[in-house]
């Protein structure tokens, strides 16, 4: 493959079947690597492009092997981590060690968007739909996000969840319609991602714009200015 071809550091080694097939479909070239051997071993002349760590299998080597890339100083390497449902619990004050995750087992197509969206960079910003609040702009051709003309780095399902509720203010959505309607119906796994990626979509629009996502108590979540003031 030419030199431009992504190439992504999989952890651990064997990748699952399921893993390596959809990369291999998708065209990407890939190397698994044990989950404590060193990011650096047989990394190609241009460098790594992102890793794929799967927690499903080894969640204590999947840590350890995310611990050291961080420790490695390759933490700015984009890192997508597979978790199964009952996993998400243990993604709590971690987050700082990946970047955007997806629920195991996995719609092929759902993972190679997510790839793509987490290996993009420089992206060129053209003409396109945009969906506006406040401050907040969603351009949905680029998939670029910004609030007060600062960039926000999202992962994919950080941002189509910002963008459903921000086409949508006002209105309140349980956790369970969030799911179906971001998520889609083959999504594996339960509510607490809902809460999780909320969690993760306030600290990045800040302090000052974390009120856009309100939490109606024993409801779900509403997007929009809340209608009283405390």
């Amino acid at each position: 493959m030419s030199g431009s071809s992504p190439t992504l550091v999989v952890s651990p080694d064997p990748a699952s079947p399921d893993l390596a097939r959809t990369l291999d479909i998708a065209g990407y070239t890939w190397k698994a690597i044990t989950s404590g051997g060193p990011v650096s071993e047989n990394e190609p002349e241009g460098g790594w492009s992102g890793a794929i760590v799967d927690a499903t299998s080894d969640p204590d080597g999947a840590w350890l092997f995310l611990r050291n890339l961080a420790k490695q100083g390759d933490r700015t390497l984009p890192v997508l981590l597979l978790v199964s449902g009952a996993q998400l619990s243990e993604l709590e004050h971690r987050e700082q060690l990946f970047d955007d995750f997806c629920l195991s087992p996995f719609h092929p197509a759902e993972l190679e968007a997510r790839l793509r969206h987490l290996l993009a960079s420089d992206l060129d910003i053209q003409r396109a739909e945009l969906v506006e609040y406040g401050d907040l702009t969603l351009n949905l051709e680029t998939y670029q996000a910004s609030i007060d003309g600062r960039s926000l780095d999202m992962t994919y399902m950080e941002y189509e969840l910002l963008k459903f509720l921000a086409q949508n203010p006002g209105k309140v959505f349980t956790r369970e319609i969030l799911l179906s309607r971001v998520w889609g119906y083959e999504y594996y796994g339960g509510a607490r991602t809902v809460d999780v990626h909320v969690r993760r979509l306030r600290a990045k629009l800040g302090e000052e714009h974390a009120n856009l996502i309100q939490t109606v108590r024993s409801v779900g979540y509403r997007f929009g200015q809340s209608r009283w003031e405390s």
